[in-house]
């Protein structure tokens, strides 16, 4: 197994993020996500619906997530969204085709965001248990948001984005070496020109020298306006 090929958020190494010292995890796959939509206007709409708007300093996206679909991941997510845990983050890693190794097997292309912790620090919530998307039923297709992690089960406050369809990250797929592939939990329902101008950024090294600030993350109702 090539080193290209290791799982976004597997293997650790040093980088300088703000002015800490920050700990490389790989990025874990999104998945996307085909609800239906009802109760406009609701941030929790029924059916289990739920919007959140992630503001960066390059403009804001729309996630949406769905209460009864992947619910342990959800509601880990909506966790960090309600007590703010997510605000003060950033965009800090972007993969694409070009920056990858040759020998890498299984190229992904998505837009990674969160917490970046620091070396050592304790993430402010436990982890949680890996909930494949053979258990869901999700996919990671465009679009799709899914949780970064290294082992299974280590997954916290690091999410990333997929640009384009990557089955590769899947249950079964190949980019994982433990087949497990990555936790899918939500889609970007508005604002994905905006991840793929973030995409567009990409550099010769996947982690960004001068990360995108994410300034909030919230509820919305699905007019936008703030939710519960």
């Amino acid at each position: 197994m090539s080193a290209g090929d290791v799982p976004p958020g597997a293997q650790p190494s040093t980088r300088r993020y703000a002015p800490a010292t920050m700990q490389r995890r790989r990025v874990l796959a999104l998945s996307a996500f085909a609800w239906g939509h009802a109760g406009a206007g609701a941030a929790d709409a029924p059916g289990g619906a739920v919007r959140t708007r992630v503001d960066t300093e390059a403009g804001a996206f729309v996630v949406e997530v769905d209460t009864q679909v992947a619910p342990l991941t959800v509601a880990h997510y909506l966790a960090h969204v309600d007590r703010k845990l997510l605000d003060g983050g950033a965009v800090y890693r972007i993969v694409t085709l070009a920056n990858q190794a040759p020998e890498t097997r299984h190229k992904i292309e998505v837009v990674q965001w969160g917490m970046n912790r620091p070396d050592g620090q304790a993430p402010a919530l436990a982890p949680i248990v890996h909930e494949t998307t053979r258990q869901s039923g999700l996919r990671h297709l465009d679009g799709t948001v899914s949780m970064a992690r290294a082992q299974p089960g280590s997954a916290t406050a690091e999410y990333f984005v997929c640009v384009g369809d990557q089955p590769e990250l899947d249950f079964g797929g190949g980019r994982n070496p433990d087949g497990l592939g990555f936790a899918a939990f939500g889609r970007v329902v508005e604002g994905m020109d905006v991840v793929r101008a973030l995409h567009a950024r990409g550099e010769a090294d996947q982690y960004l020298a001068q990360p995108v600030g994410v300034r909030s993350v919230r509820r919305v109702a699905r007019d936008g306006r703030p939710g519960s």
